[in-house]
């Protein structure tokens, strides 16, 4: 079991390794975008993730077969890991058709429905962390009751905490309505359009999640277009490509010192002082292996991690 840092998940006080695994990969093919996994492999990662010691795992009703999975091979470790997952997704519809994005329902019926579905898929009695998916408006949530149909099932025990899976712009008003304990946040070396917001939410006391940390943190993580419906390969294609121009004109390979470009974005993302764990999903075990490694050594050097923001700052100017 390595040494994996961990930290405090702001206002939840849950103290979580700051390497914690996201269980999209784990998806199959649901919506078109992702490979068959055999049911074997699938717990052969999973206990392999609570093996090396991560302690936070998250997934959702939208992940395709990832819940169910994850209730087959690893609830008789539930004292092992704090569990988050999303609400709004529509339950019982039909798979998005091809290039469509699954759709997403805040109303008080369809947020109980899917908590209370993934409870029985995860085959546990309750979730920590259950957060809005997709940064609905402000707006939208209140006009649903959302909010108060979550806070519910979390005075009920079925729940722990409150959060939200948000972006810019909405992320804003999330924040400031004070209700959410942890936040969902994108961020990576190549996409720092959250940089800043990472630490409000921090500075207001919620936890801070960050997605994308490694994926869309290096520039040789191009997608497979197979894997792609319609439409997003061409979106995807391109925001990939623009990652890899805003890597080589930084130069960040100059600042490597012998690491892997995946393991220095894993650290970088990790290097924020206010980021609190951040989720990497792969179904590879060799590709866990690295990125606990990666992890290991923690946070890059002080003056690594203020020249690689300087260099990146300099390209988007």
């Amino acid at each position: 079991m390595a040494d994996l840092e961990k930290s405090v998940l702001g206002r939840t006080g849950l103290e979580v390794t700051k390497l914690g695994y996201g269980a999209m990969e784990l998806r199959g093919p649901a919506g078109g975008r992702g490979r068959e996994i055999d049911p074997a492999d699938a717990a052969g990662i999973l206990n392999a993730v609570l093996d090396a010691g991560i302690n936070f795992i998250d997934t959702s009703p939208d992940y395709g077969n990832s819940e169910a999975l994850i209730g087959a091979a690893i609830s008789g470790r539930r004292d092992e890991f704090f569990l988050a997952s999303k609400c709004g997704c529509a339950i019982n519809q039909p798979p998005p058709r091809e290039g469509e994005r699954p759709e997403h329902v805040f109303t008080p019926e369809n947020i109980r429905a899917g908590v209370e579905q993934s409870l029985q898929r995860m085959n546990t009695d309750h979730i920590d962390i259950v957060q809005f998916h997709v940064s609905p408006s402000r707006e939208h949530l209140e006009q649903n009751g959302a909010v108060d149909a979550l806070a519910a099932l979390r005075d009920e025990g079925k729940i722990r905490f409150l959060g939200m899976s948000g972006t810019l712009p909405n992320i804003n008003d999330h924040i400031a309505m004070g209700v959410f304990d942890a936040f969902q946040i994108p961020y990576s070396a190549l996409e720092r359009e959250h940089e800043a917001v990472i630490t409000d939410a921090a500075d207001a006391g919620s936890g801070t999640i960050i997605r994308g940390g490694v994926a869309r943190g290096q520039p040789d993580k191009m997608p497979a277009v197979a894997d792609l419906p319609g439409p997003w390969a061409e979106v995807m294609q391109q925001m990939a490509q623009t990652r890899k121009d805003r890597w080589e004109q930084a130069n960040l390979d100059d600042l490597l010192d012998g690491s892997t470009r995946s393991a220095f974005t894993l650290r970088f993302t990790l290097s924020h002082p206010q980021m609190h764990t951040t989720i990497v999903g792969t179904a590879n075990p060799d590709h866990l292996a690295a990125n606990v490694a990666a992890a290991a050594k923690g946070a890059l050097p002080d003056d690594v991690y203020a020249e690689a923001k300087m260099r990146l700052s300099q390209v988007d100017e």
